[in-house]
């Protein structure tokens, strides 16, 4: 850390001077790091263990597990489809389709049968062409 002390201000200096007599009196009243050492290592022995086997070779970094990021949470999205035998089975159409549906589809019936009516647009596919452009030849 280099300061040019020349461009420095009054008021600058003076603060810098504080700053730099706190730190020496901090640096001052601590003990030394050898006898710091000696009692860790003296308490270690008194209940039975070695640094090595306390903190081993991993860096103290590794010590502290990783957190994961919390999950953005995604809004509540109105139903799409419903189950007519039961108005309570309803889908947004997001995530993996449910049983009912995924039943009453497998005998034959489509998806678009169950859609809401007035309230929704069927669910696109990636292998679907909405929302795709088309290139139609003229001619």
């Amino acid at each position: 850390m280099n300061i040019d002390i020349e461009k420095l201000s009054l008021s600058e200096l003076t603060s810098l001077l504080t700053a730099a007599e706190r730190r020496k009196q901090l640096i001052s009243s601590r003990r030394p790091i050898a006898q710091v050492r000696r009692k860790v290592i003296a308490l270690a022995a008194e209940c039975g263990y070695t640094i090595d086997e306390l903190y081993g070779d991993r860096p103290v970094a590794e010590a502290a597990p990783k957190k994961r990021s919390p999950r953005r949470k995604t809004g509540k999205v109105a139903a799409k489809y419903r189950d007519p035998d039961n108005k309570r089975n309803t889908w947004s159409g997001r995530g993996r389709m449910p049983r009912w549906l995924a039943q009453k589809t497998k005998h034959g019936r489509s998806v678009a049968d169950f859609l809401i009516p007035g309230l929704a647009k069927p669910t696109a596919r990636k292998s679907s062409s909405i929302g795709q452009k088309t290139l139609v030849k003229q001619g």
